[in-house]
């Protein structure tokens, strides 16, 4: 029976080390630990409004073909009753009677079709903008997804160079990212 044990290295000795018997740079990993997790959190936001995005431009276009594929069938009966209309005017007794029928039929089609594909562009519109709403709430976990990874870089840097300034502009740069996490979460 063999047991397992690990051997720490020279550098990760000294950093638990460090870590142990630094105050400083044990806040700063805090701090960047978690500055990591809201960051992991701005990233899965991040993504899923952007999917969200996509699925509202996805419908939009559908419904912009659907619509478009209602004014066709419209266009389709108008040139029908036009064609009704001249066969009409041409034809005389029984014939002029069934296209005057068939004029009336096409208009009376037409007038169920519009309101459809009115219906339709609108509803197309409404999924556009809810896109347009949606990828400027993407942009804003971006930026704070961005600023985050900053305040984690400068959080690094701080501990090689143990400049308390720095730690400060860490610290804002972090701020800074919530603040415009919270815009996102207000859908603002």
């Amino acid at each position: 029976m063999s047991e397992e044990f690990e051997v720490p290295s020279p550098h990760e000795h000294e950093v638990e080390h460090r870590a142990q018997h630094d105050p400083f740079a044990g806040r700063i990993a805090v701090m960047t630990a978690i500055f990591a997790t809201i960051g992991a959190l701005f990233g899965y936001m991040a993504g899923a409004t952007q999917n969200e995005a996509l699925l509202f431009k996805n419908e939009a276009a559908i419904r912009k073909t659907e619509a478009s594929d209602q004014w066709n069938f419209y266009q389709a009966k108008s040139s029908k009753q036009n064609l009704a209309e001249l066969g009409a005017t041409l034809a005389t007794g029984d014939q002029q009677a069934r296209y005057v029928k068939e004029v009336e039929r096409y208009k009376k089609e037409k007038e169920e079709i519009m309101p459809e594909a009115k219906k339709l562009e609108q509803q197309s519109k409404e999924a556009e903008e809810k896109s347009e709403a949606s990828m400027h709430v993407h942009h804003r976990w971006a930026q704070a997804l961005t600023l985050i990874q900053i305040s984690i870089a400068l959080a690094a840097i701080t501990i090689l160079t143990r400049n308390k300034g720095l730690q400060y502009v860490a610290y804002g740069a972090a701020a800074v990212s919530i603040a415009i996490g919270g815009l996102a979460l207000a859908h603002m």
